[in-house]
């Protein structure tokens, strides 16, 4: 592996960040209390144990628990965090969410981590070595046509109507983090999610390493290609799909859009 030392890194640190949220978890019946504050809790504890195991001298950070410190700008390898992505789901029950982690060199990501603990699932991989999902190969899928189609949903987005496409061809599945949605792209489970909604770099970073390592296309809402360690760290919203799809995405998209519902 020519990423051997960043995965396992990222093994070491996913891990023990997992270990470490899945005690906070919150009983069943203190759920949607709107009081707890154990997200904003969980999410400074992983951000710190991140920190302390994933950057080494000369490499930058950019993490949403972080103050952002623009000295990583100089830096040519920057980790991209997001040490809880799916807090409502995570103070909610809900097995959504993750911790997300991505290496970035010269703009480009190129090795990332994403976990679970709720379900077991880690996913990690980059575009030299490819994807495992728990130390087993996983690739995209492989289709052509939107016609049957599954595509994941952000649950916050259908509540608000930014989904109700008319007679759409495929279907749709609510899921709360955008990093996990773009990890399941990535190993298979799933053939496409998308967000015409503003992203921050450390929600899909680590996303779109694993979705291209896995042989599937990303792309910004215009048709760029994502880059990251950028001043501003926003992009304009995500698609992202199993190889093939993309061309199919691109024109549903471009013919669906949200003035013409």
């Amino acid at each position: 592996m020519r990423r051997a030392a960043e995965i396992a890194r990222l093994r070491m640190a996913l891990e023990e960040t997992g270990r470490v949220l899945t005690g906070f978890c919150l009983p069943r019946d203190w759920t949607n209390s709107g009081t707890s504050g154990v997200g904003a809790e969980a999410d400074r504890a992983a951000d710190e144990i991140l920190k302390r195991l994933l950057p080494r001298e000369g490499e930058g950070w950019l993490s949403e628990e972080s103050p952002d410190d623009l000295k990583r700008l100089e830096r040519r390898r920057v980790w991209v965090v997001d040490p809880l992505d799916g807090t409502k789901e995570f103070e909610a029950g809900l097995p959504e969410w993750c911790i997300s982690a991505a290496l970035v060199e010269d703009g480009r990501a190129v090795a990332g981590g994403i976990c679970n603990p709720a379900t077991g699932e880690l996913f990690l991989g980059s575009l030299e070595d490819g994807v495992t999902l728990n130390g087993r190969r996983a690739e995209a899928r492989r289709r052509s046509h939107l016609a049957g189609a599954q595509v994941l949903a952000s649950r916050s987005e259908l509540r608000r109507g930014d989904w109700d496409y008319p007679d759409p061809p495929f279907s749709v599945s609510p899921m709360g983090s955008v990093a996990y949605k773009l990890a399941l792209v990535a190993a298979g489970r799933t053939d496409a999610t998308w967000t015409l909604s503003p992203k921050h770099e450390w929600d899909v970073a680590a996303g779109v390493v694993l979705v291209l390592a896995a042989g599937g296309t990303v792309r910004t809402p215009s048709g760029r290609t994502p880059t990251f360690n950028q001043r501003q760290p926003l992009l304009d919203g995500l698609v992202a799909t199993s190889a093939g799809l993309y061309p199919s995405v691109s024109r549903f998209l471009a013919a669906a859009t949200p003035g013409s519902r």
